[in-house]
């Protein structure tokens, strides 16, 4: 990857972290469950517990959060957060 390529991926990061609000995350993270309804996906959501996750979809998500934040979490952040806010609030603090 060439300098100004490399550059023009991190202001593309640098954006997406300032404008990643909370109604987007969730957003994005319902996207990676095929079955489960959009609607069931709320800050407050025990996600462990939905009948979907799986540790194929905990994967998704975390590719889904370096993909569109740059930002790397690993099994203890999934596994230490209980709602979506609680990981939301996990990566925020990487930023």
């Amino acid at each position: 990857m060439c300098v100004k390529s490399k550059q023009k991926y991190h202001y593309k990061l640098i954006i997406n972290i300032l404008i990643m609000e909370l109604d987007d995350f969730i957003q994005n993270f319902a996207e990676q469950f095929d079955e489960t309804d959009a609607s069931v996906f709320t800050p407050e959501t025990v996600f462990h517990e939905l009948e979907e996750y799986s540790s194929l979809i905990a994967l998704s998500i975390i590719a889904m959060i370096d993909e569109e934040l740059g930002v790397t979490i690993g099994a203890h952040e999934m596994r230490s957060s209980v709602t979506i806010k609680d990981l939301y609030d996990q990566v925020m603090a990487k930023v």
